[in-house]
């Protein structure tokens, strides 16, 4: 649906994405995650054409350009702050675009904006402006939708209804490009990550093979604590102790298994620790400063 190619974003001369390339497909929930001022907002802009880019950058097989956006009649977006107008009320804002009376008093209702969307939102609180902002990108039933840190200034309640109206229209075919600082949930409605860091991107993978490929602890339980403890020891195998259980690093349980198996110890578990995405989003930028300190 939508194809990232090679993408080059400057500001005057100064180059602030660095060959981007990912794609999006029909349904998928992206998550664009990185540090603050890695990128994501910048990335968003382009793929909207609002930058000078080179590259190439396509939506449904049509080409966007910055100065020609008619591939993009069916994306909905709400990047930075929420485009609206102040002296409208929010029902009068959701008018301006809607084709769909009754698409627009649904979104109106799943957010929870029945209360207020009477009055004119410039007096709406951050939460109630962040929610119209979402239910215009919502709008007509876009096929790809852009959300630059919709989360902020929600409360909890919002934060849940926000995120199963993202699943529900995921589950209908309208793909998902979001970014935010709050990984913790991000992570509960993602189908890929993009991590992106000083303007490149240094992960582009389904969710699913990104957790595996970078859990790095196992717990093990066996049936003889002291016995097992002696031949870790032996062995020079660090380890960490987790009540009755031990939290061994992933690379080693395949040495471990064969150790435990030659002493006639039986394991009763061997699964992987969760981890959860700031951790693995932290050790994996952690290790990308460490390997340019080393270059």
């Amino acid at each position: 649906m939508l194809n990232v190619q090679n993408v080059n974003t400057y500001i005057g001369r100064k180059r602030l994405i660095k060959g981007a390339t990912f794609t999006i497909h029909q349904g998928d929930i992206v998550g664009l995650i990185g540090p603050n001022g890695a990128g994501k907002t910048t990335l968003m802009k382009t793929i909207l054409g609002l930058t000078k880019f080179d590259g190439q950058i396509q939506f449904n097989q049509q080409p966007v350009t910055e100065n020609q956006h008619d591939a993009l009649a069916n994306v909905g977006a709400l990047i930075e702050h929420p485009a609206i107008y102040p002296f409208l009320t929010g029902q009068q804002n959701l008018a301006l675009y809607a084709h769909d009376a009754a698409d627009r008093q649904q979104l109106i209702s799943e957010l929870g904006m029945t209360d207020y969307i009477q009055a004119k939102s410039k007096g709406y609180s951050l939460g109630m402006k962040q929610k119209l902002g979402i239910a215009i990108a919502l709008l007509n039933h876009p096929q790809l939708v852009i959300l630059d840190e919709p989360m902020n200034g929600l409360d909890v309640t919002a934060t849940i209804g926000v995120r199963r109206l993202i699943q529900q229209y995921a589950a209908q075919g309208t793909a998902f490009l979001i970014s935010s600082h709050i990984l913790s949930e991000l992570q509960k409605v993602m189908t890929k990550i993009v991590l992106i860091n000083h303007g490149e991107i240094i992960v582009d993978q389904p969710i699913v093979a990104f957790e595996q490929l970078h859990h790095q602890a196992d717990k093990l339980l066996t049936e003889d604590f002291s016995l097992t403890a002696k031949i870790l020891k032996e062995h020079h195998i660090h380890y960490v102790l987790d009540g009755n259980a031990f939290q061994i690093n992933h690379k080693n349980s395949f040495e471990i298994q064969d150790m435990l198996s030659s002493q006639q110890i039986h394991i009763r578990e061997l699964t992987p620790v969760a981890r959860n995405l700031e951790q693995l989003v932290v050790n994996i930028l952690d290790q990308q400063r460490s390997d340019h300190h080393e270059a």
